[in-house]
């Protein structure tokens, strides 16, 4: 039963069957440290369970056209009354189906492996009970949305023929329980192995694979003990998983690999920091014959702090250490492990990669450091980025400097210090109070205690942030501080905020940048209020470091206001950044005739192209286009790691994002929290392709929510503006020798937020294919 609603769609098939036949593994010739010697397995559990309802049609068709082409299905298997074999995640049918509508107060209450546990079971009902139970999504983390679909429950064989995919995985979790409610698991994995061809059949009890060992051909289907965690007891043998790990050679006489939880090979701490590997579990079961696959791989869950929040990076842990390689992995997420496999395991550091997107910093890498710090700015060059950024603000003794905020309450402890009585309200700033730069000297400003500002994002999931290799990859070390690295051994390390000098010292000592991009904010109110010209501080300090006669880095110079872009333009010859702080969902052509006055290039918000709707992209603007005809280049921000900031379309994979906006939309530079991510992007095999696999195509924007019913579609959005002259226009900046002398700092006024881009604009007349377009299709197959 599929939902009408998808023929809608019936023009995007063709162009789905051709980038299917074009997606081939580019990666397949190179040596694997597998027991095989080739590429692991990416095995998807349910189909693409992390987007749609897990075991659906939807999820499985997804899977197959997002993955590497030898991709394997999974199925749990369950039995229904009438012995049915059906794929479904869980014994109970309540959390992943509608089957408490359709059979309301029809729960139950059975033994499972000793455990009383209630719901609704598959036992209790054959399958044309089921005819009418319809497949949700179970982790209610995810989106529901697509639940009134009307998924219909398959059985194995259904799978198998309607969607013949190039492996086929079946898991038991039960035999067991089955057995106990005069159910044949065995009768029926044996029965259905001569009907389709089972790849893989895999089970955490011994006797269920003890029993169907010699029934089965070796060269057909391989045999997989799941190991559950080390604790839990095996119950045919009565000995935990953890003592059955050390006997390998016993488990080889009735299996031929392994299923393990991938924190038995990279174990966490419980503040999510990883701990030493424990390659011998893997060296150790292919010194025995045994495959090693591993499961638990999912995007959506705060990942271990080592891996950035980054799931591809994961992923290489795993397949591409230089230690080891595992088998296979299982992940609800296949396009992931299929990018990780086939585009990016075996770079190297040296690999050389394409000049576009250009990767601009964010605080350098604030995704995981302090911002603006040494350390921030340390690993953004290391990690990769083309250029680093330096948000400048200025102190009460006019000393320029790197932070995120004007206000020290963002970034620092300041509200704790002593200094906590200069708190004061400037409405021209902020609304609500602050203790703001201009009121510290800079030898104050250093005693403060650096914050990660990335924790105040909302997406942020703890108060910790990430010392990731810390240890190994900074090449220096300041004794006398206590590291902010929670469960890091090793040495002392500071986090300091630097001045602009000290900061385009450290940008010049570097032989891998192409720029600095240094922004000016609130110039107007430090000129008039604070008699501070930080234009006149900026421009002094690249003098005094030589950027007006050096040619090796690029200086950009960014802001809010064209007023100080203009100011700038007089007084320098650096390229000028134009940021439009607002949304907007299109750009008149004589507004872009006025930026061309003052900018050389223009930084956008990513839902300025991408516009979404509860985290549906909804449609594409021309402004990237529009912008680029006038031959100014468009940088977009802000690209992160953590799966909250990226809409469902780019499936909780900052990758897909980034490859989305620069292949789909053709953006020149990416601003982002985690350059490391963006950098490795640029160099992956895949983009030299001329038909780039499905699992490197860009989304196509609105397709997904094409597939939402109209009853679970969200509220529409009014369309964003359109940018006008009155947006862009302002008066000239005020000198400071005419401003007059600045006031009390402290002020008690409450007053509005400022206007976008951090001033009021004044008019003065004159002045101066893909992936996700598959996901439409789902339907129809």
């Amino acid at each position: 039963m599929f939902n009408s609603r998808a023929l809608v769609v019936l023009a995007l098939l063709l162009h789905s069957v051709v980038a299917l036949v074009s997606a081939k593994g580019s990666n397949s010739t190179s040596k694997w440290q597998t027991l095989s010697g080739d590429a692991p397995l990416v095995i998807a559990r349910g189909g693409f369970s992390g987007l749609f309802p897990g075991f659906s049609s939807a999820a499985f068709n997804l899977a197959l056209l997002a993955s590497v082409p030898d991709v394997v299905l999974w199925c749990d298997v369950q039995l229904t009354k009438d012995g049915a074999g059906i794929c479904f995640p869980d014994l109970l049918l309540n959390n992943n189906s509608d089957i408490q509508d359709v059979f309301a107060k029809k729960d139950r209450t059975y033994l499972v492996n000793g455990v009383s546990t209630s719901g609704w079971f598959t036992v209790d009902y054959t399958f044309s009970d089921l005819a009418n139970v319809f497949v949700t999504q179970g982790v209610y983390s995810r989106t529901n949305k697509f639940d009134g679909n009307m998924y219909p429950i398959l059985t194995v064989e259904d799978v198998a023929t309607q969607f013949k995919p190039p492996g086929l995985w079946l898991n038991v979790q039960h035999d067991i329980f089955f057995t106990q409610h005069n159910l044949s698991m065995r009768n029926y994995v044996l029965s259905v192995s001569r009907k389709v061809v089972v790849n893989y059949i895999s089970s955490p009890e011994v006797a269920f694979l003890n029993g169907i060992k010699a029934r089965v051909s070796p060269s057909t289907t391989k045999l997989v003990f799941r190991f559950l965690g080390q604790a839990d007891t095996e119950p045919s043998t009565k000995q935990t998983y953890g003592s059955l790990l050390k006997n390998l050679t016993y488990i080889k006489t009735f299996a031929s690999g392994i299923l393990i939880p991938k924190t038995y090979i990279w174990p966490v701490t419980k503040d999510l920091y990883l701990e030493p590997h424990t390659p011998t579990i893997v060296l150790d079961a292919h010194k025995a014959g045994l495959t090693v696959f591993a499961s638990d791989f999912v995007n959506d869950v705060p990942l271990a702090y080592n891996y950035s929040y980054d799931p591809v990076s994961e992923y290489l842990y795993f397949v591409d250490n230089g230690d080891f390689s595992v088998d296979g992995v299982l992940s609800d997420f296949p396009i992931t492990p299929s990018a990780a496999i086939d585009c990016f395991a075996h770079l190297g550091n040296n690999t050389s990669g394409q000049v576009k997107p250009l990767v601009i910093s964010k605080y350098g890498a604030s995704g995981d450091f302090p911002s603006c710090t040494d350390l921030a700015y340390s690993n953004a060059i290391a990690d990769g980025v083309d250029v680093l950024d330096c948000p400048v603000q200025i102190s009460k003794d006019g000393i320029p400097f790197c932070s995120s905020s004007i206000n020290l309450i963002d970034s620092t402890t300041v509200a704790q210090s002593s200094f906590s009585y200069l708190t004061t309200v400037i409405p021209e700033i902020k609304a609500g109070s602050g203790i703001y730069t201009f009121s510290l000297t800079w030898e104050e400003i250093k005693s403060l205690t650096q914050e990660n500002t990335h924790e105040n994002l909302p997406w942020h999931p703890k108060s910790l942030y990430s010392c990731r290799e810390t240890l190994s990859r900074i090449n220096y070390q300041i004794p006398g501080q206590g590291t902010h690295c929670s469960g890091v051994q090793g040495p002392k390390l500071l986090a300091s905020n630097l001045t602009l000098s000290d900061f385009l010292t450290l940008a010049q000592k570097s032989s891998s940048l192409s720029g600095v991009l240094i922004g000016v904010e609130y110039a107007t109110y430090l000129a008039e209020e604070q008699r501070l010209s930080v234009t006149d501080a900026v421009i002094d300090a690249l003098r005094k470091a030589g950027f007006d006669n050096q040619t090796a880095l690029d200086v950009k110079i960014q802001s809010t206001n064209s007023s100080v872009l203009m100011k700038f333009k007089e007084k320098t010859k650096y390229d000028l950044v134009y940021n439009i702080e607002e949304n907007i969902g299109d750009a008149l052509s004589s507004t872009i005739e006025d930026i061309k006055k003052f900018a050389d290039s223009v930084v956008i918000k990513k839902a300025s192209i991408f516009p979404e709707t509860q985290a549906f992209v909804t449609g594409v603007t021309n402004v990237v286009p529009e912008l680029q005809a006038a031959k100014l280049p468009v940088y977009v921000e802000l690209f992160s790691n953590e799966f909250v900031s990226q809409a469902w379309d780019f499936f909780s994979d900052p990758t897909v994002e980034i490859n989305s906006f620069f292949l789909g939309a053709n953006i020149d530079g990416v601003i982002t929290d985690f350059p490391k991510t963006a950098a490795r992007y640029k160099r992956n095999r895949c983009l030299s392709e001329k038909v780039p696999p499905n699992y490197m195509s860009p989304i196509q924007p609105a397709s997904l929510i094409q597939v939402v019913t109209p009853d679970y579609l969200p509220p529409a959005e009014a369309p964003y503006p359109t940018l006008t002259a009155s947006d862009v226009i302002e008066p000239p900046l005020p000198s400071v020798e005419s401003a007059p002398a600045p006031g009390p700092t402290g002020r008690s006024t409450v007053g509005a937020p400022p206007p976008p881009n951090r001033q009021p604009k004044i008019a003065a007349g004159f002045f101066l294919s893909s992936l996700a377009m598959l996901i439409a299709t789902l339907f129809l197959l």
